[in-house]
């Protein structure tokens, strides 16, 4: 398949177009995603995973210009709560409307959620793009349905309260 990294496009003659690209993206080449995932993932670049990307350009019934962006795979994140490695699938499918440079950002965008508006780029990266969806997807706080805290930490202890001492004096 196709590798996506290092691809460049314009936007609005892709979506104008109508025009197909399918292929995949190494984590490892999406380097703000780099920031939250598990600290075991940095062990070798194939334990990160390879996303698989599809983005199709089209107009919608108003005829405005748009990019579908479809990302699957795996990711492994940090659980914020027990600090262990945690397999967030995805199956990302989000559709993003162009807006020309210059073009006054329509007010409907506000109130219609169901595509994000962007600038249309003569020269978009296609990984850049397809790791903002990523990051836009992740939680704000990964963690397991259920866990424990770490062991070891000072969390078991219970700092004792400065009014204890004057508890005793009673």
């Amino acid at each position: 398949m196709k590798q996506i990294v290092g691809i460049v496009i314009d936007s609005l003659a892709f979506a104008r177009e109508g025009r197909h690209l399918v292929g995949q993206l190494a984590v490892n080449d999406l380097p703000r995603v780099a920031d939250v995932l598990a600290d075991d993932a940095d062990d070798g670049d194939d334990l990160r995973g390879v996303l698989s990307c599809r983005l199709s350009g089209g107009r919608n019934d108003a005829g405005k210009l748009f990019l579908l962006v479809e990302v699957s795979g795996e990711l492994r994140l940090k659980c914020q709560r027990c600090l262990e490695s945690l397999v967030l699938p995805l199956d990302i499918k989000s559709q993003v409307m162009l807006v020309p440079p210059g073009a006054p950002w329509p007010d409907e965008s506000l109130a219609d959620d169901t595509a994000d508006a962007v600038e249309a780029l003569a020269e978009q990266p296609v990984a850049a793009l397809i790791e903002e969806e990523v990051l836009l997807a992740l939680p704000v706080v990964p963690r397991h349905e259920s866990c424990a805290l770490p062991e070891g930490g000072d969390h078991d202890r219970r700092a004792a309260s400065p009014f204890a001492a004057l508890a005793r004096l009673k």
